[in-house]
């Protein structure tokens, strides 16, 4: 059957005045507060227990729905237009931020993260408060704890590192050329969801350097006896 151009352009309307939680999402991170995001790969369902499995093509994904696939990581944006167009055609694809990644002709660049087991990381945030350490936005599933931080580079984080007597290693940085799954984006662990919220308003949440929390991170996951890695 012939597609009517006006009947389209209806058709599309409704949708877009009807989209969804992430979309809304997606616009703000990216045209607000000038972070590249890009869609995950996201969910299909399956006939296991669980009802669901990652829609990449690894069997054995660790990271199920939350991970870039096509387009891949390189594709995020903070293009209104690009994005609109992704969450128009895959309202519930999960949003995944390019970790310290440039935004682009702003100039800025998007946040990185440190995280670490869910257990591990409510003490970490718990020592930070006591410690007068201001925080910004922290992303949290059922398993992790993602606290955002200011950009930093591979020398910075190595010197960091260094000065540590040990690093465990559950303890993951998502740096320039990592990724990070989003609110409310649903992934394989669960729905993502703010742990601490960023303040309402339309500029990019404040972030802290990496070297304000490193040291409160380890102690945390020394003291919770976790090193091994964990998913």
């Amino acid at each position: 059957m012939r597609e009517i151009p006006g009947r389209r352009r209806r058709l599309l309307s409704r949708r877009n005045n009807g989209k969804s939680d992430q979309f809304s999402a997606a616009l703000t991170f990216a045209t607000a507060w000038q972070w590249p995001v890009l869609p995950g790969v996201g969910l299909e369902r399956t006939g296991r227990r669980d009802g669901v499995s990652c829609a990449c093509p690894d069997p054995e994904c660790t990271v199920p729905g939350a991970h870039p696939f096509d387009p891949g990581l390189l594709a995020a944006t903070t293009d209104e237009r690009m994005v609109s167009w992704w969450w128009t055609n895959r309202p519930t694809a999960p949003i995944v931020l390019a970790t310290g990644a440039g935004a682009g002709a702003s100039g800025g660049r998007a946040p990185c993260a440190v995280s670490l087991p869910a257990a591990a990381g409510a003490r970490a945030l718990a020592a930070l408060d006591r410690a007068d350490i201001r925080l910004g936005p922290v992303v949290a599933t059922t398993d992790r704890v993602f606290i955002l931080v200011a950009p930093y580079s591979m020398e910075q984080l190595g010197e960091l590192l260094y000065a540590q007597d040990w690093v465990p290693g559950s303890l993951r940085f998502h740096g320039e050329g990592g990724y990070l799954a989003l609110p409310p984006s649903d992934t394989g662990f669960g729905q993502v969801r703010w742990e601490r919220a960023p303040l309402p308003g339309s500029a990019a949440p404040w972030v802290p350097d990496v070297e304000a929390v490193v040291d409160v991170v380890v102690d945390a996951l020394t003291r919770t006896g976790v090193s091994a890695p964990e998913l």
